[in-house]
């Protein structure tokens, strides 16, 4: 008789095998035997939020190219696709029967996150309503389908409410998942209240709703010792203000570390004021959808300075607050300079954006690795661009707003970027519009980690190529410029790149007409990208009356 591994030592090779994502041994040793089934079911349903039959790790092919023609081929994707929907659907029903006790292993107790979301995309795929929708609701879980009149074609019809549906399956599953550290989807305003005194390791929430936590503050701080996180969609109602700000009040001091909010909402004042309560602890704030009149509030964050990560994004770009809030202006700008420890910083539509950031920029202590700005003007902003050399600690730069034809603008603006030596990530969108050739080869000769760059221009040709090719980590290159490239060009280019270019990916997305690449000839050059760095080439020819700027550059 062959010897026996220890428990222990299977329970670690099924671990390995879960931080790998290995879905198809875990499988083959679950079935192998009633040892190994326990340790492989547990890393299995530990992970089963990015399994490759969900729509967060979905399997499913593009159909494409000649197999659109091909009936036969079309109609065997179509069997695949839908194989893997009953599969997915197979997976949330065993899970809601191992809540209800009515499966061989309890693997409701073994999952860690529940994307619910995931669940409401399955309720919600016209394939699941068609054909599948019958099993999964048969027998026990008939009872938590809930539906709704949709009319239809003049008359009402009966639909799966997704919404209400999850919800009432989400109440069965979380009665069995004493180890569950993430929560999030689209959950009732009354769901939650009744679900946190079962998640005694809740680390991680994610609502759609901020509705959804009124008055479960205290009920976080009395059995979820771990909470850290909270994501919220939006938040609408007039009095979301006072409710989150008791929520935050709520909690356990010092302990949120992330808040992120993804849309428009009534935070304000109360809400700034009570997030520092977690001061010492909150080191990740996103705050998108901020509303104009939240603007004036903002400096009632000052005392949130641990923060390495800020996001911060007005809803339309109306407050000026400088000319109307000089005095918040100026403290919000002292609360920028004293985040010491700030890496990531972000700011969209938001008018003195690049006055807030300046001074953050020239701060000697303050080292960022990634930065984004969105809607702003070139021309009134030399003073961030010069502080911008200042960070050459930066590692990823977006910045999107209205070019200036002024070449000196532009010239100040490549002259600052040329000194970030150790960018990977360089992404312009519409601030280089009149970048020329000169412009993107100095670029390219100065910034040499790049790995992933996008850029406009006007006009960009063949000049660029050479210095283009000694980027030896470029991965990603995006050309929103009006380009006049030719096939001899971008193939003696192809042919420079190195072995690190593997993988490259040339999106040419304003090829003039007039300078037009054959069928042939981008052809030859798809065929040498593969067969040189295994890449590929997107070519698209710009469309209208777009071949020239309305007005010239001005020096």
């Amino acid at each position: 008789m062959g010897s026996v591994l220890p428990d222990d030592l299977l329970h670690m090779i099924c671990g390995q095998l879960w931080e790998q994502r290995d879905f198809d041994t875990l499988y083959h040793c679950a079935c192998s035997g009633k040892q190994l089934a326990v340790p492989a079911l547990m890393s299995i349903y530990r992970m089963h939020d990015v399994a490759p039959i969900t729509s967060a790790g979905s399997d499913e092919v593009e159909i494409t190219g000649p197999e659109k023609s091909s009936k036969t081929a079309y109609e065997a994707i179509v069997r695949r696709q839908e194989r893997v929907l009953t599969k997915w659907a197979n997976m949330w029903r065993t899970i809601v029967l191992s809540s209800l006790n009515k499966t061989m292993f309890s693997y409701s107790r073994y999952i860690r996150t529940l994307r619910l979301q995931d669940l409401e995309d399955l309720l919600q795929d016209s394939k699941f309503r068609d054909k599948i929708s019958t099993s999964f609701f048969k027998g026990e879980l008939g009872a938590y389908k809930a539906e709704r009149n949709v009319q239809f074609s003049k008359k009402p019809v009966k639909r799966i409410d997704a919404v209400e549906t999850l919800n009432q399956l989400a109440e069965v599953i979380t009665e069995q998942t004493p180890n569950l550290e993430e929560l999030s989807g689209n959950i009732n305003s009354d769901a939650l209240s009744r679900w946190i005194p079962r998640l005694h390791n809740l680390k991680h929430l994610s609502v759609w709703k901020g509705e959804a936590l009124e008055g479960t503050g205290e009920l976080i701080r009395l059995n979820c010792p771990h909470f850290k996180t909270l994501k919220l969609y939006g938040w609408q109602h007039s009095d979301a203000d006072q409710h989150f700000a008791t929520f935050l009040n709520d909690i356990r001091p010092q302990s949120l570390e992330s808040f992120e909010i993804f849309s428009t909402s009534q935070i304000a004042a109360e809400s700034f004021l009570a997030l520092n309560c977690h001061r010492e602890s909150l080191t990740e704030l996103k705050l998108n959808g901020i509303k104009a009149e939240a603007m004036p509030a903002l400096s009632m964050l000052k005392g949130c300075t641990n923060l390495t990560s800020l996001l911060l994004a007005e809803t339309v770009a109306t407050q000026d607050l400088e000319k109307t809030h000089k005095d918040v202006f100026l403290e919000a700008i002292a609360w920028l300079c004293e985040c010491k420890a700030l890496q990531i910083i972000s700011m969209d539509k938001m008018l003195n954006a690049p006055g807030l950031l300046t001074p953050v920029l020239r701060e000697h202590s303050i080292h960022l690795t990634k930065l984004e700005l969105e809607g702003y003007y070139v021309a009134e902003s030399r003073d961030f661009h010069q502080a911008l050399a200042h960070q050459t600690s930066l590692q990823g730069l977006w910045l999107k707003g209205e070019s200036s034809d002024v070449m000196s603008d532009v010239d100040l603006l490549v002259d600052s970027l040329s000194k970030l030596e150790n960018l990977v990530d360089l992404r312009l969108r519409d601030v280089s519009d009149f970048f020329k050739d000169r412009h993107i080869c100095q670029l390219a000769r100065s910034l040499r980690k790049l790995e992933t760059w996008w850029t406009s221009g006007f006009p960009i040709t063949d000049a660029i190529w050479s210095d283009m090719a000694t980027l030896r980590f470029l991965r990603r290159l995006e050309l929103s410029a009006m380009t006049h490239f030719t096939a001899n060009g971008i193939v003696d280019f192809i042919r420079n790149l190195g072995s690190e270019n593997r993988g490259l990916v040339l999106n040419i997305m304003m090829q003039d007409t007039d300078h037009d690449l054959s069928e042939e000839e981008q052809t030859m050059i798809r065929e040498i990208m593969s067969l040189e760095v295994e890449g590929r080439l997107e070519f698209t020819l710009v469309r209208g009356n777009c071949h020239e700027p309305v007005f010239q550059p001005t020096y």
